[in-house]
């Protein structure tokens, strides 16, 4: 069963309250997907180091 509140509240700090206004089904959609993902997701184990270098522009820009 999904969670209509913690939707709404989570669509409210992402700034998607008119999304959900005029399309609620594909916001639900989008909050279901994005559950599934949580749970196979892995935690970092050091979530303070980066997992890879920080992007920096090049020389060619």
């Amino acid at each position: 069963m999904m969670d209509i509140v913690l939707m709404e509240t989570l669509a409210g700090l992402a700034g998607l309250e008119k999304a959900l206004a005029e399309f609620p089904e594909d916001v639900a959609a989008a909050f279901r997907q994005a559950g599934g993902h949580r749970d196979v997701m892995r935690a970092p184990e050091a979530p303070e180091a980066e997992p890879w270098p920080p992007m920096q522009a090049g020389d060619g820009l």
